[in-house]
């Protein structure tokens, strides 16, 4: 048997910021998915097609949400 001489933490690296990309995708993912579905402000056949689109490209899907889909929110009225 041979040993190859290599650094045993770069593979470790890259496996823990691979995990963190993941986690993080997926957090997004399924955040996105949850208030899209959970949307009142749309009726069922855009909660679902929203939901198509999140989950066919998560990480655009999901993006694409929060900057178009979602409602806009009410202001307060209390101006300064």
């Amino acid at each position: 048997m041979r040993i190859e001489a290599m650094d045993p933490l770069l593979p470790a690296g890259y496996d823990i910021a691979w995990t963190l990309v993941l986690v993080g995708v997926l957090a997004l993912t399924v955040t996105a998915l949850w208030q899209a579905l959970r949307s009142r402000a749309h009726a069922g056949g855009e909660q679902l097609l929203w939901a198509l689109v999140i989950l066919v490209a998560p990480v655009l899907g999901s993006i694409a949400w929060f900057v178009l889909g979602r409602a806009p929110r009410r202001s307060t009225g209390t101006a300064a």
